[in-house]
């Protein structure tokens, strides 16, 4: 689960030739506020001691509102929820019923989250990705978001749209594990209550502090 959660943390980037993907990326973050869609996750362990690299499936639904909020709710293969509600990072694990609760500040930082949810414009996503245009690829539009801070657990993030729609996020961390996540049906400006982002912890569950 904690490589998932890093995963998620540290997400997202993909090809382009033109200058598309980052267009795509400027009217994303100028046009739309919030989003809602589900989506599908592979994440692929680099092969190791000889053995082939390896793969876990996951599926859910995402749902953001800018700027700093998002909830991904894992319903397959195990039921988890990330949610970030403007101040704390909450993971629940329902298996284990147990909470882990993060300083939503220190916990994103230059990750894919603040590419969907965070930074206000290109200008403010400048000052920690260097952004450039990839080569079209799967019939998307990419930006490549290169982190400028060389500490962190990311190595490589891809962002796919779809015209101007978010459609997909490509991520390698520095241990080499790939993070593919595909959004369908995607929902854009749907009107999100402000319940959809509040956690509260399921009675009974362990709750640790990060």
């Amino acid at each position: 689960m904690k490589k998932i959660f890093t995963a998620i943390l540290i997400a997202a980037s993909a090809s382009l030739a033109s200058a598309d993907g980052l267009k795509s990326l400027e009217n994303f973050m100028k046009g739309t506020q919030t989003g809602r869609a589900d989506f599908t996750q592979v994440v692929t362990s680099p092969p190791k001691d000889g053995q082939a690299a390896r793969s876990k499936t996951s599926s859910g639904t995402f749902e953001f509102q800018r700027p700093g909020r998002f909830k991904f709710v894992y319903q397959k293969p195990f039921e988890q929820t990330i949610v970030a509600d403007g101040q704390i990072l909450w993971l629940l694990d329902v298996d284990l019923n147990q909470v882990t609760q993060r300083s939503q500040a220190q916990a994103l930082g230059s990750t894919p989250a603040s590419l969907i949810a965070s930074a206000a414009d290109l200008s403010a996503l400048r000052a920690d990705f260097t952004l450039a245009a990839a080569p079209d690829q799967d019939g998307l539009q990419w930006v490549q978001a290169t982190p400028k801070a060389k500490d962190g657990q990311l190595q490589s993030v891809r962002v796919g749209f779809a015209g101007e729609q978010l459609a997909a996020l490509d991520i390698v961390d520095s241990f080499g594990q790939r993070s593919a996540i595909r959004f369908k049906g995607m929902q854009v400006n749907p009107a999100l209550p402000a319940s959809t982002f509040q956690f509260k912890p399921p009675a009974g569950a362990d709750i640790v502090k990060q």
